[in-house]
């Protein structure tokens, strides 16, 4: 009996290992790659800012209500199946719009309705899942960061075989067959406590430290959205291939990778906003060497600055909000963060990105960056700094 436990245990971990390398996996398919084949479709800057953002933005709107409802329910399962099966429908229309600005509008919200809401889905049975066999939710996200970087470094190459940007579709359909049938061995995981009531989700939206934290989140987001949307324009712009903006974003997502392994062993030594707070000022001085930086190959070796940026911050935030808030508020409580994060910074960081570029060219927007991510970096000290002054301790 034991034995049978352990192995069901044992392919759990394995399912969700392969589930988030195929969702980034997808992620890398749209991120990069996305943003290029609307360009050849002859979109500005601006509107591919836009229809970049605008999906996610919306979708981070009714994305609380997803783990609400998956909080309720008690089931991950169920609705990441159906959500998945409706961004595929979405893409197919997406891909057919012939060229249509409102059509590609319309579509592209929808993709990104159904599609989006799946990751903090996704975050928070990894979370339970990991906790309750002794493991950290960074031992199975590096899967995720290993499926970004392969899809980002071999995308360029495979869209140059088989043809060029406009094959996009046919790498994006490919890359939802092996999660699609994971999620079929997938086992929701059983909610300790009370279950989801609410009385608890008044409390969550009441809740002045985490709401001051999303907000913190959101200023240190804005840039780092900005940079996922506009780099891969950007790159183009000074004459780099669509290989090498895929060999950026690999790099990126490859030197994540032992960070999301080890950093999860650690993070009970430090407070999360003094954490946080460092990675905002790193963040600072990464987007300055972007400003000043005019060499494709210089900005796709600066993209390595995500270990010590991106990847410490995620993995931060997302254990500050496993910490705070109570198991049944899990899913819920990952979902905004994501809203916080895919959603309203990235619908800011788009639009500022692109209004910036086609006004005053693709190196001010990280001259914004800078002094953005200098202040978040400084808010979340300061948060810190504070609490410990009044003797308090940053709930």
């Amino acid at each position: 009996m034991k034995k049978r436990v352990a192995a069901q245990k044992d392919r759990q971990m394995l399912i969700l290992r392969g589930m988030n390398f195929w969702q980034y996996a997808i992620l890398a398919v749209l991120a990069p790659f996305l943003p290029l084949y609307f360009a050849n479709l002859g979109y500005s800057s601006s509107q591919i800012g836009f229809l970049m953002m605008i999906g996610p933005f919306v979708a981070s709107m009714i994305q609380p209500f997803w783990g609400y409802l998956s909080d309720r329910l008690q089931t991950v399962k169920k609705i990441m199946f159906w959500l998945w099966i409706l961004a595929i429908i979405s893409s197919i229309a997406l891909f057919n719009s012939g060229g249509s600005y409102v059509l590609t509008l319309c579509f592209v919200l929808a993709v990104y309705f159904f599609y989006q809401p799946s990751m903090p889905l996704l975050d928070s049975i990894s979370v339970q899942s990991a906790e309750r066999r002794g493991s950290s939710y960074g031992s199975l996200r590096l899967f995720g960061s290993m499926g970004y970087t392969v899809v980002s470094l071999s995308g360029g190459l495979l869209l140059a075989a088989l043809g060029g940007i406009t094959k996009l579709p046919y790498l994006f359909w490919a890359a939802w067959v092996v999660p699609l049938i994971l999620l079929l061995f997938l086992r929701d995981e059983p909610t300790e406590g009370e279950g989801m009531t609410l009385k608890a989700l008044k409390e969550l939206f009441t809740n002045k430290s985490f709401l001051w934290f999303l907000f913190l989140v959101f200023v240190i987001s804005v840039p780092h959205r900005m940079n996922d949307v506009m780099l891969g324009l950007y790159m183009k712009e000074l004459g780099a291939s669509d290989a090498m903006v895929g060999w950026a974003w690999a790099l990126a997502a490859g030197v994540e990778i032992p960070v999301f392994a080890l950093l999860g062993r650690y993070l009970n030594r430090i407070h999360e906003y003094v954490l946080i707070g460092i990675v905002g000022l790193l963040y600072t001085l990464r987007w300055l060497m972007y400003y000043v930086s005019d060499d494709p190959w210089m900005l796709l070796a600066l993209q390595a600055g995500a270990a010590i940026t991106f990847a410490v911050f995620w993995i931060v935030s997302m254990h500050y909000v496993a910490r705070i808030l109570p198991p049944q508020l899990g899913a819920t409580g990952f979902s905004l963060l994501s809203m916080v994060y895919l959603g309203l910074a990235g619908m800011t960081g788009g639009v500022i990105g692109g209004r910036l570029t086609d006004l005053f060219g693709g190196a001010s927007m990280y001259l914004f960056a800078t002094i953005v991510s200098f202040i978040g970096g400084i808010l979340f000290l300061a948060t810190e700094a504070v609490s410990r002054r009044r003797g308090l301790k940053v709930r």
